[in-house]
């Protein structure tokens, strides 16, 4: 699951932060995000949902949109993964899903969260999926089940698991975060400066 970093020395001790955890909604840019801050850090990457959930989903034959498929006790023991990692680890940038909400209560982890929301608040799905179709090259469908489907049957499962049902639960809740990075308004650049800022790293 980690991803190795140029140098095996950390480049940055930041004060009072063990851990960053990248969360965000498919196709917002959390990936390219998390990947700048560890290389910009010298810190180890951790992709724990695309590598973990990719294992299972060769195992089982299914796609990644089908979340329901999965069992109940692979999100759980995944879970369990991500807070051993949060309560040992340290010079980490862990991202997934669910990373910062796993990670509340811990005041040594800094918390981002990654959307794409326009001026009103409102997330946009049609830039997400566009992303995803010039990221990964796949084709316009394949980007929409991924951004718009996937995501319903993630949110399904993950209210039933951790919110009791809760049908207004999402896990971007900027409440859990420390700090909030709208790609709609921001470039690769200015985010990642905007993470480096907050944690006081210096240049």
């Amino acid at each position: 699951m980690n991803t190795p970093v140029a140098s095996a020395a950390f480049d940055a001790d930041l004060p009072n932060i063990r851990i960053i955890t990248v969360s965000g909604r498919i196709g917002a840019g959390s990936t390219s995000l998390a990947r700048h801050i560890a290389k910009k850090l010298g810190w180890r990457h951790i992709e724990g949902g695309d590598i973990f959930w990719e294992a299972i989903r060769k195992r089982m034959n299914v796609d990644n949109k089908d979340t329901k498929l999965r069992p109940d006790e692979e999100d759980v023991l995944f879970e369990e993964k991500q807070k051993h990692i949060l309560q040992t680890e340290s010079h980490v940038v862990l991202e997934s899903k669910l990373a910062g909400f796993c990670a509340q209560g811990f005041s040594d982890v800094f918390k981002v969260v990654v959307v794409c929301d326009d001026a009103h608040g409102v997330d946009q799905p049609p830039i997400r999926i566009d992303r995803l179709v010039n990221r990964e090259q796949v084709t316009m469908e394949e980007a929409k089940a991924e951004v718009l489907e996937r995501e319903q049957n993630d949110l399904a499962k993950w209210r039933r698991l951790y919110a009791e049902g809760d049908s207004s639960w999402v896990y971007w809740k900027k409440e859990y975060y420390d700090l909030v990075v709208n790609t709609f308004s921001h470039n690769q650049e200015e985010s990642l400066e905007m993470v480096l800022e907050k944690i006081g790293h210096k240049k």
